[in-house]
C-alpha cells in the first residue's frame, strides 16, 4: 500500500470535543431566563436549596456546572448520594445533585442532606426532569420538603435556541457552517440539545473520514444514516428546497 493510499484510507479517531460549559458558553433564551438569572445572582439567593426542572438537553447540567464553578460546589449524581457521605458532600458549603427522579436516589440520604444543608446554611442545587410534586415518595416529610422548595423550569429548546446551539457546537469543533445548513438541519433533526450534540458529532466524524468540508450533501448523508424512518428506511430529503 502506497503512502497516498494509506492516507486516503485513514479513519479518524472519534474523540468528541469536550462541551464548553462556562457561563459565557450558555445560550440564554426565554425558556431558561429565570434559571439563568438565578445562577447569575448567586450567592444572593432568597432560598439556599433550589430545584432546576426541565427535559433532557434543556441546559440543566450546563447551569449546574456554572453554579458549581461559582460556588466551589461538589457535584454528585442522585444515585451516588449516600447518607454516610452527606457531611463530606457539603464540606465546601455548596453541592449539586443531578438527575433526581423517583427511584434513582436514597430517600433517607436526600432527607438528611436537606436537613444538614439547612443547619449549615449550605447551598444546594438539585436538577430533575419532573416536579417533585408528582413523585410517589415513601417518606412523607421528604415529599413535603421537596414540594416547598423553589423550582425554576427550563423549557424545551425552540428554533432560535437550537440554531444558536448548532452554530456553537460546530464552532467548538472549529467548523464554520452557513445559515442554509443550519436551517436544513433544524427541519430534520431531533428537537433537543442532546440531539443536536449527537448530530454535530456524527457530521464532524463523517467529514473527517471523507476528508471533506461540511456541505449540505454531507449533512444530508449523515441525516439519512443517523435518522432512519420507523420502517428502517432513510428519511425523505427534499433537495429542491
Amino acid at each position: 500500500m502506497t503512502g497516498r493510499d494509506a492516507k486516503s484510507r485513514q479513519l479518524p479517531f472519534d474523540l468528541p470535543a469536550p462541551p464548553a460549559m462556562s457561563r459565557d458558553d450558555f445560550l440564554g433564551a426565554p425558556g431558561n431566563a429565570a434559571a439563568l438569572a438565578l445562577i447569575d445572582a448567586f450567592p444572593d439567593w432568597t432560598a439556599r436549596v433550589v430545584c432546576l426542572v426541565g427535559p433532557p438537553g434543556a441546559g440543566k447540567s450546563h447551569l449546574a456546572a456554572v453554579f458549581a464553578a461559582k460556588a466551589g460546589a461538589l457535584t454528585l449524581k442522585a444515585g451516588d448520594l449516600a447518607r454516610a457521605e452527606v457531611p463530606a458532600a457539603l464540606a465546601t458549603g455548596a453541592l449539586v445533585v443531578e438527575d433526581l427522579e423517583p427511584g434513582t436516589f436514597d430517600e433517607a440520604a436526600l432527607f438528611h442532606l436537606l436537613n444538614l444543608a439547612r443547619e449549615q446554611h449550605a447551598f444546594v442545587l438539585l436538577t430533575m426532569r419532573t416536579s417533585p410534586a408528582l413523585w410517589p415518595l415513601a417518606t412523607a416529610d421528604l415529599a413535603s420538603r421537596l414540594r416547598a422548595l423553589p423550582k425554576l423550569e427550563l423549557a424545551v429548546a425552540d428554533d432560535a435556541l437550537l440554531a444558536a446551539v448548532l452554530v456553537k457546537l460546530f464552532a467548538d469543533r472549529q467548523i464554520v457552517v452557513d445559515d442554509a445548513i443550519v436551517q436544513f438541519l433544524l427541519r430534520r433533526m431531533e428537537r433537543t440539545v442532546e440531539g443536536a450534540q449527537a448530530l454535530v458529532q456524527a457530521i464532524d466524524r463523517a467529514a473527517l473520514a471523507a476528508q471533506r468540508p461540511v456541505t449540505r450533501a454531507l449533512v444530508a448523508q449523515v441525516l439519512r444514516e443517523e435518522m432512519p424512518g420507523p420502517d428502517g428506511s432513510a428519511p425523505r430529503e427534499d433537495d429542491e428546497e
